[in-house]
């Protein structure tokens, strides 16, 4: 067990410096220029080239990428073209409401997700199972984005019920206490993986309730309901425990339409910000940062396999 989390943690490294290698040349062949917002007021030739030394981009691209991953492991992630503020404060400042935004939408998609996958499977082809299948086709087609705007125009601006711009005002512990505001991105981003979850939870019940061990305990004489809950539910739940980690970290990641579409301040819309600005520093630290929530969950679920289900050895 030791020496594999000691193998998983060292395959990391390698798999965030592709991550970035693969994002650094992106950035460089895409076109457009951070010195290029404005094609009614272009900056003088030599106002840009200043600028192009000042932040290294006349350097060889291979030197531009080393010197990013030297800083890189001093944790500088340098300072924004556009805003001319460090990377690391821009993201921080928006982190705390992706992350905000991104656990709620899980807490909702948990519980939506594995009540309605139980009971769709445990009332298979009725109404209340064929509504489910609906539902988890829907929400894991249709992306949240396209969603997002109907749900603008059908719920705020057509009905009225729930404001659908900005975050609210901070008020102490929390980035936000305005609960209107939160309702409609949270769901909305909550959709995607609350189908996802249901269409799992469901399949894994179905194949739980068909095992072997739960006709031997129903002749037994137990209760349907001790069958279920269980026998049944605690084999059932294991992939769904393993998958909570990953679809969390896609939460955070994904998030950056909502809160784009929204005008939620989170570091999601200084991401796509900096795409339409062509600020690479800040495209490259966000990257990296949504990279390494991805790879420490994986790791965290690949660590945890082993307690969650005994009949798996970790790293044989």
């Amino acid at each position: 067990m030791t020496q594999y989390a000691i193998r998983r943690v060292l395959l990391m490294f390698p798999t965030l410096i592709f991550v970035a290698l693969v994002t650094f040349a992106l950035a460089q062949v895409a076109p457009g220029s951070p010195f290029e917002r404005n094609p009614d007021k272009p900056l003088p030739p030599s106002v840009v080239e200043n600028l192009t030394r000042k932040y290294g981009l006349d350097r060889p691209i291979h030197e531009q990428f080393g010197i990013y991953l030297a800083n890189a492991v001093r944790l500088d992630f340098g300072e924004s073209i556009v805003r001319r503020r460090p990377v690391a404060e821009i993201i921080g400042q928006g982190l705390p409401v992706t992350a905000q935004l991104g656990l709620q939408a899980m807490v909702v998609a948990l519980v939506v997700a594995i009540p309605l996958g139980i009971v769709s499977a445990l009332r298979q082809n009725t109404i209340v199972d064929y509504g489910s299948v609906f539902f988890a086709t829907v929400g894991t087609t249709i992306p949240s984005f396209v969603l997002g705007i109907f749900s603008i125009y059908i719920f705020g601006v057509a009905l009225g019920w729930v404001p659908f711009v900005g975050w609210g005002s901070s008020c102490g512990v929390l980035p936000s206490c305005d609960v209107k505001r939160m309702v409609l991105p949270t769901v909305l981003l909550a959709a995607g993986p609350a189908a996802f979850l249901t269409r799992l939870t469901r399949a894994a019940v179905l194949e739980a309730v068909r095992q072997d061990f739960i006709r031997t305990a129903r002749s037994k004489g137990l209760r349907e309901r001790a069958v279920i809950f269980v026998h049944a539910l605690r084999n059932a739940l294991i992939p769904i425990v393993t998958i909570i980690g990953p679809v969390t970290a896609g939460l955070l990641v994904g998030s950056f339409f909502i809160e784009y579409i929204f005008n939620i301040p989170g570091s999601g819309r200084e991401y796509i910000r900096a795409i339409n600005s062509r600020d690479y520093p800040v495209i490259m630290g966000t990257t990296m940062l949504y990279a390494l929530f991805i790879v420490v969950a994986n790791l965290v679920v690949d660590l945890t396999y082993g307690v969650v289900d005994p009949r798996i050895k970790v790293g044989r």
